[in-house]
């Protein structure tokens, strides 16, 4: 199949690569030459500008957008609907809020193009390992994107899971129970490390990979982690969020569905950036009054 892509960073250059190894037809587009260039040497086609790119596909065009959610994204898709035709296609696969993607099917369909939204699974050992896709978006645009899909998932790793915005949705799911298995994850080998048994905390994620109820992907990157950096030095402890765990707890507000692992993992992100806490210095000022406990100056 054809296909052109925007974007050409650590997931869209590895994407646009497997599609090439994959036998399809990609072209890249990347305001960066260099990101441009490595997909050339992997046999990919590349584009200089937006316009270029639209110009090099054969209607109807497929095109897939791969930059930063927010206003990289919106920006790039107001640009493609005004160089694209009817009966052309375009997929957003960054971290897109699902209402956004409700939006941008509703403008696009408006002027006969179809739009899919597609969330994307898999970080940078997706271009070996393939990558998991919830695809949200009409049956009929899905299946003609379904070569491509075939191509960046393993057997079995993608799923049109409904309308417009699912795919987004169900990928903002997936993040925010992934914070809430990394919380626990280094909450228990925490405890390990302060344990009175020299514990080799590498060792234990190996051995917990193999039959254990809490085996997974994530406890395979612990083992190797652990394993390469014992003690985890050169680190400082201040964990960001991609936004999605944050839009998975406003879910869950607006449902009034309790998740309260996944908005405690959230808040122990926003809780690791504090490095002069106001409600820390309260505590220990307040403990002081009321019992002269010491406080540390």
């Amino acid at each position: 199949m054809e296909i052109g892509f925007v974007g050409l960073g650590r997931m869209g250059g590895n994407m646009v690569t497997r599609l090439a190894r994959g036998g399809h037809r990609v072209v890249g587009y990347d305001p960066s030459a260099q990101a441009r260039e490595r997909v050339r040497a992997e046999g990919a086609g590349d584009a200089p500008t937006l316009e270029a790119l639209v110009a090099a596909l054969a209607p109807p065009r497929a095109v897939w957008v791969m930059v930063p959610a927010g206003p990289p994204t919106e920006s790039t898709v107001r640009a493609l609907a005004d160089l694209l035709e009817r009966g052309d296609l375009v997929v957003d696969g960054g971290n897109s809020r699902y209402q956004d993607d409700v939006r941008r099917a509703a403008e696009l369909r408006a002027r006969g193009i179809d739009y899919v939204d597609a969330g994307v699974s898999g970080g940078i050992w997706g271009l070996e390992a393939g990558y998991c896709l919830m695809v949200g978006g009409d049956a009929g645009a899905v299946a003609r994107l379904a070569p491509v899909l075939a191509t960046l998932a393993p057997p079995g790793g993608w799923l049109h899971v409904g309308g417009a915005g699912s795919g987004h949705y169900v990928k903002m799911i997936h993040n925010g129970i992934e914070y809430g298995m990394m919380q626990a994850y280094a909450e228990g080998f925490e405890l390990m490390s302060a344990s009175d048994y020299a514990l080799d905390l590498a060792a234990i994620a190996r051995l917990w990979t193999r039959g254990s109820v809490v085996r997974s992907w994530l406890l395979e990157l612990t083992a190797d982690t652990l394993a390469a950096n014992p003690r985890l030095d050169g680190l400082r402890p201040w964990v960001e969020d991609s936004g999605e765990g944050r839009w998975t707890v406003e879910d869950a507000v607006e449902k009034a569905v309790p998740a309260p692992v996944i908005t405690a993992s959230l808040y122990a992100r926003f809780r690791s950036r504090r490095e002069d806490s106001f409600a820390d210095r309260l505590l220990t000022a307040l403990r002081n009054a009321f019992g002269g406990h010491a406080v540390r100056r």
